[in-house]
């Protein structure tokens, strides 16, 4: 049998987890700006936001690379585990579970500060609640494969570092 990632359309594996991250992810980088006419604040409260909006940026950067370089041969555009996987808890995922989710979650809340836009903020909310469903689906499937994801569980958040 060929190695790699199989996919199956009628989606036992995640493929339309997958597709639907793919349309919300478009669907935020399309989302037109809104301001809202009440929120006129001040040059110093921007230039506050903006360094809120940088930190974000830089700690959503950190979560997304470092999960991607901790997660290594384990990694998998699809939330269900690949085979020959192992549980990996060192790294950044001794801090969060779902560090690449997390990652989009804070890069979006940023862009939303960053664009002092509301429709993005909705955007961002919506995204988490988006991952957090998928994790809820993909943690799953990780309980079945590994026995001492339930420990893990119990012992690290799952989206928002030392919060949720």
């Amino acid at each position: 049998m060929k190695a790699g990632i199989v996919f199956d359309w009628r989606g036992q594996r995640g493929e339309y987890w997958v597709l639907a991250q793919g349309l919300l992810l478009l669907g935020f980088a399309l989302l037109p700006v809104h301001r809202s006419p009440l929120l006129q604040p001040s040059a110093l409260i921007v230039y506050f936001m903006w360094a809120v909006a940088a930190g974000l940026g830089l700690g959503a950067a950190v979560l997304v690379l470092k999960g991607l370089v901790d997660l290594g041969r384990n990694l998998t555009p699809l939330p269900y585990p690949v085979e020959s996987g192992e549980l990996v808890r060192s790294g950044v995922y001794g801090i969060v579970r779902h560090p690449l989710y997390s990652g989009l979650v804070l890069a979006a809340l940023g862009w939303a500060i960053f664009q002092v836009s509301l429709s993005h903020l909705l955007g961002a909310i919506v995204l988490f609640l988006f991952f957090d469903a998928k994790a809820n689906r993909e943690e799953n499937w990780l309980v079945e494969k590994y026995p001492d994801y339930a420990d893990y569980r119990l012992q690290v958040k799952k989206l928002l570092p030392w919060l949720y």
